[in-house]
C-alpha cells in the first residue's frame, strides 16, 4: 500500500516555491556503512565544491531559500540549518560527512551533490499518513537528550513533518527524531525530495532517479517507486 503524503494548505502559502519528490521503496537491504557508500560520499563531497566553487553553502541561492523560509516561520536559519546546509558544511569541514548506516549514507550522498535537503523513514515505523503542516505547539517529538529520551514540543507555526503518532521531523528538515529513522533493519522506506525555487524541478528530477538508482543497485530486487514532483500551486 502507498505511503500517503499529504502538504497542508498553509505550508503551500508559506512556501509557494515549495517542491517535493517522494521514492517509496520496499525490499531494501540495509546494514552498516561500507566503502562503497563511503566512496559515493566521497564524491558528493568533490561535487558540492565544484558545484560552490568557493562560496560557502549559505550562499547559494537554493540555500539562500531556504533560510528565507525558515525566517518566514520563525526560525533562525543561521542556528538551526536546514538539513542540505548543515550537510554541506559538514562536508566541506575537517570533520567531513559521517557515516550514518548504508542506507543513509546514500541518501546523505545525493543530498550533499545536488544540494537538496534529502530525508528518509522507515515506512514499517510510520502511524498513518504522513503530513507536512503548521504546527499548534502542542504535537509530541520524542527525541533523545543525554542518552535518555524525552518529549519536545514545536514552536507554534513551525513547519514540521508528522503521522498519527507524533511529529517525526522538527523545523520542515532541520532535525529527526528517533522514532522513524532508517536504521541497518529498514527494509521498507519513504525518502522525500524537498526543493524550493529557484531551484529547477528538472534538477529535482534528477537527484531522485539518481538516488531511485542507487538503491537498485545496493538493495537488488528492491520495488521502488518514483512519485512524479509534487510542486505548489
Amino acid at each position: 500500500m502507498t505511503l500517503t503524503l499529504t502538504v497542508s494548505d498553509d505550508v503551500r502559502a508559506l512556501a509557494p516555491g515549495f517542491t517535493h519528490i517522494a521514492i517509496e521503496a520496499h525490499g531494501l537491504v540495509g546494514g552498516p556503512s561500507n566503502d562503497a557508500g563511503s566512496a559515493l560520499l566521497d564524491d558528493a563531497t568533490r561535487r558540492l565544491a565544484a558545484r560552490l566553487d568557493g562560496r560557502a553553502p549559505h550562499e547559494d541561492p537554493h540555500m539562500d531559500a531556504w533560510r528565507a523560509t525558515y525566517t518566514a516561520f520563525g526560525s533562525k536559519p543561521s542556528r538551526t540549518r536546514n538539513s542540505a546546509e548543515a550537510l554541506a558544511k559538514r562536508a566541506l569541514s575537517k570533520a567531513g560527512l559521517p557515516r550514518i548506516n548504508l542506507l543513509v549514507d546514500l541518501y546523505n550522498a545525493v543530498s550533499v551533490a545536488h544540494l537538496i535537503p534529502v530525508g528518509g523513514e522507515d515506512i514499517d515505523r510510520i502511524e498513518g499518513g504522513m503530513r507536512l503542516i503548521r504546527a499548534t505547539g502542542e504535537e509530541d517529538f520524542v527525541t533523545v537528550a543525554g542518552g535518555e529520551e524525552t518529549v519536545e514540543h514545536p514552536d507554534a507555526g513551525e513547519v514540521v513533518w508528522r503521522d498519527d503518532a507524533g511529529v517525526t521531523c522538527r523545523r520542515w528538515n532541520w532535525r529527526q527524531g528517533p522514532r522513524t529513522r532508517l536504521t541497518e533493519e529498514t527494509t521498507s522506506g519513504i525518502f522525500l525530495l524537498e526543493s524550493l525555487a529557484p531551484m529547477p524541478v528538472a534538477e529535482v528530477t534528477a537527484a531522485a532517479a539518481e538516488l531511485a538508482e542507487l538503491l537498485a543497485k545496493f538493495s537488488p530486487g528492491a520495488d521502488i517507486a518514483v512519485r512524479a514532483p509534487e510542486p505548489s500551486a
